[in-house]
């Protein structure tokens, strides 16, 4: 048996090694000219909570069952991931809610690349495969699907694979697949704004990660925050994307450009935009009454990574019905399969990892 798989990021490659491992062979289709997904072009830290209670707390609308499977699989699959020979950079996450590692991106993609085998660039997975892994990466590349699905207030940064466009979902609702809750949400980060060049290498260094730390506002000089900002920022960035032009201003005082986030200062991090051509303006170029002293405002807009709702799964990773029936033959895992974390932000490395790997175990069962 052959299980045809859709995209060459982290579920789809992780699902062809594993088959070929249980004996299966495996076809991965990337329409894209290389291989990695999203995956290439991130940070690569790939963690979960440290506890289902704290992953429910975390993300409360999410599907309990997909999530205890993160919480009891991941560490295998890290295990796993060293022992194909994927290069660690850090041994730990730097949050005391999380454990896990981070990977060199390319070092991994290279690794599980090899591990894949047959991976064919250039091409689609055929309509009517079977069995078929939808790992295709969510929808966030199709700007009209997400105007229509996420209803941003205006064209959000694309801060991910351009190839990631929706295809998954669109071949699983043909075949009759229900969606998740939270079609609506995306996990996402606050990026200089035009006319700033934010090229798809500059993802990571250009990310403004200092939101809780900031006063915000948006064009109009309304504060508009989330009253508690959390750690993950993952609310604020779906706040500025909600706004007019889906853009805000970061304003920040002296002491807040000393504070490091993740091996980084603000102030570094206001720099960088800066470099790139974003707006960093004086707080009184703004023309408004503020209420304190800051040193800088910098203009940001959000950018989406990857969408959080898609196809609904069971802990199996089969596609699922709207009556919870699984379609035959159908799986998916990555952003194609939603509903994981609903309603906050745990890592989309991790569950691509998890059910990527159960995806071809399921198949292998079949």
């Amino acid at each position: 048996m052959t299980l045809h798989i859709a995209g060459a990021g982290m579920a789809g490659l992780c699902a062809a090694a594993r088959a070929r491992e249980l004996g299966l062979d495996a076809v991965v289709y990337e329409k894209g000219d290389r291989a990695g997904g999203s995956m290439l072009l991130s940070s690569c830290v790939v963690w979960r909570y440290r506890s289902s209670e704290e992953f429910r707390a975390e993300c409360p609308a999410g599907d309990p069952e997909l999530q205890r499977q993160v919480i009891e699989r991941l560490d295998d699959g890290l295990r796993w991931l060293r022992s194909l020979g994927a290069e660690v950079v850090w041994e730990e996450t730097g949050n005391p809610l999380t454990v896990g590692v981070r990977f060199d991106p390319r070092s991994l993609t290279e690794a599980l690349v090899g591990a894949a085998g047959d991976v064919r660039l250039g091409e689609t997975a055929p309509g009517d495969a079977a069995p078929l892994l939808l790992a295709t990466g969510g929808f966030q590349g199709d700007r009209e699907l997400v105007r229509e699905v996420v209803k941003p207030g205006g064209d959000l940064l694309l801060r991910a694979n351009r190839w990631s466009a929706g295809d998954g979902l669109r071949l699983a609702v043909a075949r009759g697949a229900d969606v998740s809750a939270g079609m609506d949400e995306f996990y996402g980060r606050a990026m200089p704004a035009p006319p700033a060049e934010v090229p798809e290498e500059r993802f990571v260094d250009l990310a403004q990660l200092y939101g809780r730390h900031s006063y915000v506002i948006d064009d109009e000089g309304r504060e508009f925050a989330p009253e508690a900002i959390s750690w993950s920022e993952t609310g604020l960035v779906q706040a500025i994307a909600r706004r007019p032009n889906a853009q805000a201003w970061y304003l920040v005082d002296e002491d807040a450009l000393a504070v490091e986030i993740r091996g980084r200062t603000v102030r570094e991090m206001v720099e960088a935009a800066r470099t790139a051509g974003g707006e960093v303006l004086l707080p009184n170029e703004l023309g408004i009454e503020l209420p304190g002293n800051y040193r800088y405002a910098v203009h940001v807009i959000a950018g989406i990574t990857h969408t959080i709702g898609g196809v609904r799964i069971d802990q199996n990773a089969r596609v699922l019905r709207e009556d919870g029936t699984p379609i035959e033959g159908l799986f998916a895992a990555g952003a194609d399969a939603g509903g994981i974390s609903t309603g906050g932000y745990a890592s989309g490395l991790a569950s691509a990892l998890v059910f990527g790997r159960t995806a071809a175990e399921t198949a292998a069962a079949t």
